[in-house]
């Protein structure tokens, strides 16, 4: 019933702003803002299947005539939504091998002693790939097929607490914690381009990992994993170590899947040294997949396991971001706020946890990937204001952008469980218990890592 009530009140909302459009607003502007009000209250209550709503938000953003048909559908085009084609293909042919079961029973050895030791080690997997492959998406291609197949050798049917468990470690250890390594995610290599555009600022990979790793890494990776604990506990069934081995698979189709994702990782992993997008990368990969005689997805596989209504989602996810961003609206909406920002030269706490604010409610509006590009030309008032160096202002945003409210802010995360097959909603019961704690607990750790690291010690200087 209340949901009912809040959406129909968005939906009183939406009107007004379209009939009405607030002073600080232009038209095309105010007709974003409405449009993206309704779309994130049905994605967030699921009034309607989440594809349906991307549909319904590609329609009235043509109609209403907020961008071009090139921009509203940039979700298709863009190398994230080519990327989650490829991981859907790749993870049909790790489940068809069989190779996601032979991964599972070695991992399964060293993992699956307790369910404890299972979430945790998968944890540590996903944050240490962080180090090595540089996109989140693809580290959810290479991971999924492999835990699920853990999971089934754990005894953790599909619905189950286990099972979703493992499928909520995999979604947030892939992603998460890797916000505080500079070249594994979307955000981070937003903000390191447009600091190096706009202000020549060259953000060091180790000094941008020893500021932002210990707590936002680490330490928000063990909270998410007793989170998980907390709200998910299983046993891992007594036969695990019995299940059979996968002999029925042919084990030459095994070793040329092998081959093919080893190659695909040698680019992933060589990302900065020829240039190749990761999405292009997977997109060959899948290729090779598809082919008739090399590869291991039939036709008829593809057609029946394609998950189309995800795709359909993950593009309006992309889209919403792009649409925010070309329209103006997010940088109303910053701009706005930050005229009611208590920043204030040698009030540095005060300016932390502002700043930090101000990228977290940004990311609600503008998606994660928004972030930066919306905030990042404005670090040279923010900083005038505060007292900071450009810089520092800057690394606020990885406070907030790592922060995590909603599942629509983040691709990776939809992307993680959709491909587990569990449902969306239960990353609603992790994330907002995290934002309570980053925000409580993990932002005032943050503030006192900076101070022990000596971020503020020039400035007093």
């Amino acid at each position: 019933m209340f949901s009912r009530l809040f959406l129909a009140f968005i939906l009183l909302v939406a009107a007004a702003l379209l009939l009405f459009p607030p002073p600080m607003l232009n038209l095309l502007q105010s007709r974003t803002l409405a449009i993206v009000l309704v779309t994130l209250t049905l994605w967030a209550s699921s009034a309607l299947p989440q594809y349906l709503t991307s549909l319904l938000f590609f329609l009235a953003a043509i109609l209403l005539q907020v961008a071009t048909p090139a921009n509203v559908f940039s979700g298709f085009a863009s190398a994230a939504f080519w990327l989650i084609f490829a991981g859907l293909v790749i993870g049909m042919a790790i489940r068809s091998t069989g190779l996601g079961d032979r991964m599972a029973a070695l991992l399964g050895r060293h993992l699956a002693h307790s369910y404890t030791w299972l979430i945790c080690g998968l944890m540590l997997c996903g944050t240490l790939l962080g180090f090595v492959m540089p996109s989140s998406m693809g580290r959810a291609v290479m991971m999924v097929p492999i835990a699920m197949a853990l999971a089934e050798r754990c005894g953790f049917a599909p619905g189950s607490q286990g099972r979703i468990g493992v499928a909520l470690t995999v979604a947030f250890g892939c992603h998460v914690p890797t916000f505080t390594i500079l070249p594994s995610n979307i955000p981070n290599m937003v903000l390191s381009g447009t600091a190096e555009t706009i202000y020549g600022v060259h953000i060091s990979y180790t000094d941008y990992l020893w500021l932002h790793f210990p707590v936002l890494g680490l330490l928000k990776a063990a909270v998410i994993a007793a989170l998980i604990l907390w709200r998910y506990p299983a046993q891992v069934a007594a036969q695990t170590s019995a299940v059979p081995a996968t002999a029925s698979h042919d084990p030459a189709l095994q070793r040329r899947l092998s081959l093919i994702l080893l190659v695909a990782l040698g680019f992933w992993l060589t990302d900065s040294l020829h240039g190749i997008n990761p999405a292009w990368v997977g997109l060959a990969a899948a290729c090779l997949l598809l082919m008739p005689k090399i590869g291991m997805v039939s036709a008829d596989e593809l057609q029946k396991q394609m998950n189309i209504s995800m795709l359909l989602f993950v593009a309006g996810v992309l889209a919403l971001g792009a649409l925010v961003n070309s329209s103006g609206l997010g940088s109303a909406i910053a701009g706005a706020m930050m005229d009611w920002l208590p920043l204030q030269p040698g009030e540095d706490l005060q300016n932390f946890l502002s700043l930090s604010g101000l990228a977290f409610i940004t990311g609600l509006i503008a998606t994660l990937p928004g972030v930066p590009a919306v905030l990042t030309p404005m670090a040279g008032e923010l900083a005038q204001h505060s007292g900071w160096t450009v810089p520092m202002v800057l690394m606020t945003q990885v406070v907030g952008f790592s922060t995590i409210l909603f599942p629509y802010q983040s691709g990776p995360l939809i992307v993680g469980m959709q491909l587990c097959k569990e449902p969306l909603r239960e990353l609603l019961k992790i994330t907002v218990p995290l934002t309570l704690i980053s925000l409580l607990v993990l932002m005032p750790l943050d503030y006192l890592w900076w101070w022990l690291t000596g971020q503020f010690s020039a400035l007093s200087g």
